[in-house]
């Protein structure tokens, strides 16, 4: 039986979980953007109108303290209805999506438990990640679940969560969202981490290993799904059979390494003390590469992710060797320069004719795969260090300089590229209806979103 056949009820369930996750990460990035300001209580005048009814979680050890102090003075009491009455929309949607994060985690939970104690008749954790399908799908819930989590903690900062929390019980919201209130565990799991993405600010000690453990997973498929991350090359998005050619090999892999830098934050032990698992990793996946894109909008330098983790920092110091550095900046420099003429000929009225594209398809496909792998590669390792979050990090700020000396690193030239590689693959498609994936705009805007 086809495993996302609409009668299969074990991938039907796991392709709703993976569906449902990318969709509240939908929500949480959209909801970042609406976060009221007077919940960061950064402003003197804020402090000092609100100060007194905004609480972090120190409120639920002391609510009768807060409460009465509240109503022993009849102008907070004012103060906290009108709040409360503006903002108790914004809150109800805010803890709705707060709710669905730990509901998403359940209900992966009860979907394992489920395979192990046999209700999918024929299916285990095993058999599920034989199944191409499946294998990815696995993969796929796992990693959205870390995701979510990263993105509500770089999003939405863990004061301003605890704040929502503690005003959402206030007004009785969290027991009215569901029959059954997860309120206790909803807070449990959102309360802060110590993050801050303010700049400058310092990564709070084990993080996010910590944050990740509040979310009890079966450790046999974290390493099962580590496991077939780490050793096969599957389908989970198109560009395997769009980057063909070996030296394009990180960019067909991706996808793939985006998933397994956020699995193995489920098993830090790997990156603390697996030296030979993290060599393998290193050597297949970030061989000449060490910024990467992990969702929309979210890139992760490695050199800070990774610093202090004994096993995958010793993994990158081949992928970080000054040699290495240099030669993949000039590679990538040289290819710039090589491709802008290149494509403002191929560019000229009446280049692109049917009958010429007809007759030269592999070398312009092979044209486009070269500009998507320089502008990625280009784009993500001369980002801004601010927009990255490491701009504190002094070997960060010393790779960056050296790629932005030995790639010659021009901007214009970057942009220029950007919109002659976007042009001709729309003309390209205009021609002859190319349906191969190409990932040109997608990636742009992944950057750019950041």
């Amino acid at each position: 039986m086809d495993f996302l056949a609409e009668n299969n009820a074990c991938g039907q369930t796991l392709l709703n979980l993976v569906s449902r996750g990318n969709a509240i990460i939908a929500e949480l990035l959209r909801l970042s953007d609406v976060v009221p300001a007077i919940f960061k209580l950064e402003s003197r005048p804020d402090i000092t109108k609100y100060g007194d009814i905004l609480f972090d979680y120190s409120y639920f050890k002391a609510i009768e303290h807060y409460e009465n102090k509240i109503e022993s003075n009849a102008q907070l009491q004012d103060r906290d209805e009108e709040f409360r009455e503006n903002y108790i929309e914004i809150l109800t949607r805010f803890y709705l999506a707060f709710e669905s994060i730990h509901k998403y985690t359940v209900d992966l939970n009860r979907f394992l438990e489920d395979l192990d104690e046999g209700i999918y008749i024929q299916q285990t954790i095993e058999s599920v990640l034989t199944n191409e399908d499946g294998k990815q799908l696995m993969c796929e819930a796992l990693f959205l679940c870390g995701v979510i989590l990263l993105v509500v903690d770089q999003k939405i900062e863990g004061i301003v969560r605890e704040r929502m929390l503690v005003l959402t019980t206030a007004t009785g919201n969290a027991q009215s969202s569901s029959d059954e209130s997860n309120f206790d565990d909803v807070c449990k799991l959102l309360r802060g981490t110590g993050f801050s993405s303010a700049p400058g600010a310092k990564r709070p000690a084990n993080y996010p290993d910590d944050y990740f453990q509040r979310v009890p997973l079966n450790e046999t498929f974290v390493s099962m799904v580590l496991g077939r991350l780490r050793s096969d090359d599957f389908r989970v998005a198109p560009q395997i059979s769009a980057y063909p050619l070996p030296e394009h090999r990180s960019m067909a892999l991706a996808t793939q390494a985006a998933m397994l830098y956020v699995v193995l934050y489920f098993t830090p032990g790997v990156l603390h003390n697996e030296q030979a698992k993290m060599r393998e990793i290193v050597d297949k996946y970030f061989p000449d590469n060490w910024v990467i894109s992990i969702y929309m909008g979210m890139t992760v330098n490695l050199v800070d992710a990774w610093e202090p983790y004994k096993a995958a920092r010793q993994a990158l110091l081949n992928t970080l060797d000054a040699g290495n550095v240099r030669d993949q900046a000039v590679k990538h420099h040289n290819r710039t320069m090589k491709l802008i003429p290149k494509l403002q000929q191929l560019l000229k009225e009446g280049a692109l004719v049917e009958e010429f594209v007809l007759d030269n398809v592999p070398k312009l496909l092979n044209t486009v795969r070269e500009c998507n792998v320089t502008l990625r590669w280009t784009l993500l390792h001369t980002v801004n260090l601010s927009q990255a979050g490491v701009e504190s990090s002094k070997k960060c700020r010393q790779l960056r300089d050296q790629v932005h000396q030995d790639n010659k690193y021009q901007p214009l030239s970057v942009f220029q590229l950007l919109l002659h590689a976007a042009q001709f693959e729309l003309k390209l498609k205009e021609v002859r209806n190319i349906s191969q994936p190409f990932h040109c705009f997608s990636f742009f805007f992944i950057l750019t979103n950041n």
